[in-house]
């Protein structure tokens, strides 16, 4: 087993608050993502786990053994730092064995294992090579690799590949979830690239200022945020949020100058902020007869298989995430509407409301 189980932790520096009555419990063989903004306390989760900062208060429990006072070496659990930490003066192939010969393993169960893990890896052809030789990418999958010889209770990754290239990114995270998948093995994994842990986990935490906001699966944070602050972290571009005036003459609730019109029966009694996704906002030439809210384009950005659009209504900018390249044009007069169901509301402190 290794479930790793936080209850009320919290760690502070000074007056600084880095982690806040944090708890939580990533399951056993489950990839969990801690996302935020920088600062918001995901490393510093990461090292109280690894053991290199001790709780302030509260409970670490990893495979369900307390181990506020146990040193990293004795929690087996194996980190992967953002900045690689490679021994310069050795080999790719000796940087990988090193925490196995440490242990005192078997020379041809080290051969064996790394052997495996540089299969997994596509590494084998630069084992001989040390890191100075190698690529940033390379030397990403060679820190990896030397995480992953190990047969740890779980692994734990700190932004491991925010060093490459976005297309390295995307099939160095594909392999990482394959690899976590064929392992078995629990993995908590650090980013605050909001597309790289919505692919990757299987739940995600969102932190801010060192608490907790939400925990739950990709699909369910971005589809019920909790409030104002996560529904604007997860989406690109992020979710348009309105400060909302209720009309009751007209019968309807509005934002953005009366763009994005709501029946008041579906709204809310505390609501005064609205959210919409920009993949849920429709955008339609403007008529005399339109039935949805005038707004006026403000800038195109062509994206290939989609299309940006900054639109101008009343006071306020709102984004639209429109399929294919639209034939529409900046200053373009234009309709905005939105299904009440995929609508958002928030009180007066950015919480979510029900309806």
């Amino acid at each position: 087993m290794a479930e790793i189980v936080f209850r009320n932790v919290s760690k502070r520096y000074g007056n600084t608050v880095a982690v806040n009555d944090a708890s939580f419990a990533v399951e056993d063989n489950e990839f969990f993502c801690f996302f935020g903004p920088p600062l918001s306390g995901k490393t510093t989760i990461l090292r109280l786990i690894l053991g290199l900062e001790t709780p302030d208060e509260g409970e670490i429990l990893i495979g369900g053994r307390l181990v506020n006072g146990v040193s990293p070496a004795e929690r087996n659990v194996a980190m992967v730092f953002q900045n690689l930490a490679l021994f310069p003066h050795m080999s790719a192939r000796d940087n990988i064995r090193f925490p196995l010969a440490e242990r005192k393993i078997p020379e041809a169960d080290i051969a064996r294992r790394v052997a495996a893990v540089s299969e997994k890896l596509l590494i084998g052809h630069i084992l001989h090579k040390p890191p100075a030789q190698l690529s940033g990418g390379e030397r990403q999958r060679v820190a990896i690799a030397r995480a992953l010889v190990r047969d740890p209770a779980a692994y734990l990754m700190d932004d491991p590949i925010s060093a490459l290239d976005a297309r390295l990114r995307e099939e160095t995270r594909v392999e990482l979830k394959r690899i976590q998948r064929e392992l078995g093995k629990t993995l908590v994994y650090v980013t605050h690239d909001q597309e790289e842990a919505m692919s990757v986990a299987d739940r995600m935490a969102i932190l801010e200022g060192g608490a907790i906001r939400q925990i739950g699966t990709p699909a369910e944070i971005y589809d019920r945020p909790a409030s104002a602050y996560v529904a604007r972290l997860l989406g690109s571009p992020m979710m348009n949020i309105l400060p909302a005036v209720r009309d009751p003459a007209a019968l309807f609730f509005a934002a953005a100058g009366g763009a994005i019109r709501i029946p008041a029966g579906q709204v809310p009694d505390e609501a005064s902020a609205l959210g919409v996704r920009p993949e849920d906002l429709k955008v339609a030439p403007w008529t005399q007869t339109s039935d949805g809210g005038a707004a006026t384009v403000f800038e195109v950005e062509p994206l290939g298989g989609h299309t940006v659009v900054t639109l101008e209504a009343g006071n306020e900018k709102l984004k639209a995430l429109i399929r294919g390249q639209p034939q529409i044009a900046a200053d373009a007069p234009v309709a905005l509407s939105v299904h009440p169901d995929r609508v958002h509301f928030f009180g007066r402190a950015g919480e979510a409301l029900g309806r």
